[in-house]
Parts: structure tokens; sequence; C-alpha cells
């Protein structure tokens, strides 16, 4: 890994590629540029065969200038450093600050590949990325740009081995509030990358990890389990926690029931208190009044008591 730092002073770690990649990349993109350029040059030859040779050779060399030059410059510009080649293999030049290229750079790599790669065969190149500690040859380092690696081998760099599940829920009862977060940190990176340390690089580690952990729990590792296990199921019931805090859990509180409605207070029979009617805007949803409750109270009479016998109460108040 190369760290680059950009102008934020922000560290940027890219892998460089190195010469197999990059003469493997350069092989394609010049198979493509030359099948193009033999291309263009029979349908010239077809298309200038009344010119004379004077004309014919202009034709020829400005056909190589712009095939052979022109076209990687125009490539690598519009594509950010991309080629057929390169994109291919998963390469990619971008500026010594990690950021893609422009015109400026991919000319410079352009002018200078015509030396290094087409009139050397490659010979001059191929020294200078042996040279370099990063593998650039004269054009990178002239055009101040970089060819890294998109495609890195995929691992299990960010995966978190589970502890075994003899240790599951061992830890619940811990306490965990004066663990600090780089610890936390430094425990994750751990055992992420356990698997490509030293064995006994990674055991002392584990073990100073472990001591770190077991100080601020007020916990020591238990007898018999070994420190990356121990770290690993620490990890694994703070994982638990925070997602029981998080989405809930069957520790979760329940939800307050609704407190219940009061009665509306009603009137002794008697009391003589009237009944208002409802509002005017109120839907005619009234049932009808049993003749026995019409003269209910002071003797007024109820919402259907006008209604015929013979007719069903149309539930119509008149206005108050």
């Amino acid at each position: 890994m190369s760290e680059l730092v950009t102008g934020e002073a922000v560290a940027l770690e890219l892998r460089p590629a190195k010469l197999p990649s990059r003469g493997l990349a350069v092989l394609l993109d010049l198979a493509a540029a030359v099948t193009v350029y033999v291309v263009v040059t029979l349908g010239l030859v077809a298309a200038t065969a009344s010119l004379d040779e004077a004309a014919r050779t202009a034709v020829s060399i400005a056909t190589f200038v712009l095939v052979l030059v022109g076209g990687p410059i125009l490539v690598e510009t519009l594509t950010h450093g991309r080629s057929l080649g390169k994109l291919a293999c998963g390469l990619r030049v971008v500026r010594d600050d990690g950021g893609p290229i422009r015109f400026r750079h991919a000319l410079v790599r352009g002018l200078l590949g015509v030396i290094e790669i087409l009139m050397t065969f490659g010979v001059v190149a191929c020294v200078a990325s042996l040279v370099s500690a990063r593998g650039r040859r004269l054009g990178d380092v002239f055009a101040g740009t970089l060819v890294v690696r998109e495609r890195v081998p995929a691992g299990q760099a960010g995966f978190v081995p589970p502890p075994p599940p003899w240790l599951m829920g061992r830890f619940s009862g811990l306490d965990l509030s004066a663990v600090p977060d780089g610890l936390w940190l430094a425990v994750r990176q751990y055992l992420t990358r356990m698997r490509q340390l030293d064995p006994r690089v990674g055991s002392t580690m584990a073990e100073r990890l472990a001591a770190d952990m077991a100080g601020c729990t007020g916990a020591p590792v238990p007898p018999g389990v070994p420190p990356a296990m121990f770290l690993a199921a620490v990890l694994h019931e703070r994982q638990t926690r925070e997602a029981q805090r998080t989405f809930g859990g069957a520790g979760a509180p329940a939800a307050p029931a609704a407190p219940p409605t009061p009665a509306a207070p009603t009137a002794p029979a008697g009391a003589g208190v009237p009944v208002l009617p409802p509002p005017a805007h109120a839907p005619a949803t009234v049932s009808p009044v049993p003749p026995s409750a019409g003269a209910e109270g002071a003797g007024d009479p109820g919402p259907g008591a006008g209604a015929s016998p013979g007719r069903p109460a149309t539930g119509f108040v008149p206005p108050a």
C-alpha cells in the first residue's frame, strides 16, 4: 500500500500497479491502437490513391500521430485514466494526490510514452518501473501521476468473526460503560485482521487488548478462554445491546395503557334538567325516542314527539 496525502491533509492508501499488470495493460492498448491504425490506413490508402507520393507520406505520418499518439491521450482524458487495457486489468491512472487526471497529465504521459514504449519497445519504461518504488515510468514522474489498482482481491478484512456458541450470552451482565471508543475500535480492527497477522504478534496483541478490556470492565478473562474469543464475545455482547437499544427487544418497556375516559355525569331522574338538542351541523343519526321517555324532566317533548304514529321518526331537530 502507498500512502498519499491530499491537499486537504487526508491520507489515502492506494495499491500501486506492478510491472506485470501494467505491461499487460499496455499490450492490450497497443493491440487496440494498432488495429485502429491498420483499419484507418487501409481506408486512407484507398481514398488517397490519386495523390502523389509526398501527399500520401504526409497523410501516413498524420495518421500515425493521431491514432497512436493522440488516441491514447484522448481516451485517458475522457475516461479519467481508464484506457481499454487498464479497464480490463483493473488499473487506473490518478494524480499524486489521488485525484483524476486531466488533459495535461495525459498529454505528458502520451508524449513520453512514444519514447519509452514505441521507440524503445518498452525497455526504458520497464527499467524505470523496476527502479521506481511505486512502479512509475518516466511519463508518470514528469506528469505527476501514478497507476493504481482499482480492483483489490476480496478478502475478509471487514468481517468480524462471531464468538463460539458456548460463549454466547456469557457476558450479558458485564458492565461495558467504562470501555472507551478507542479500545472498541482497536478490538474490532484486530478481529477483522487477526488472520493476516503473524501468530506470535497476533497472540501478543490479543492478550494486551484482553487485559485492557478486563481492566475497563472490572471482570478478568475467564480461565480457559482464549483472549481472541473473549474479545469476540464481548464485542458481540456490545453489538447485541446496541441492537436492542436501537430496534427494541424483549426487555423493552411496554407502552403505557391509555387512561380510561371518564364517564359523563348523569342527571338523577326527575331533577328537571332540560335535554339540550345536538348542534345543527351534526349528522342525522338520532334514534327514535321511545314514547315513555318524551315526558321526562321538565315535560319538554322529545325530538320525535311530533311524528305521527304511522310514520317513522325523521330525526330532525328544530333549532333552539
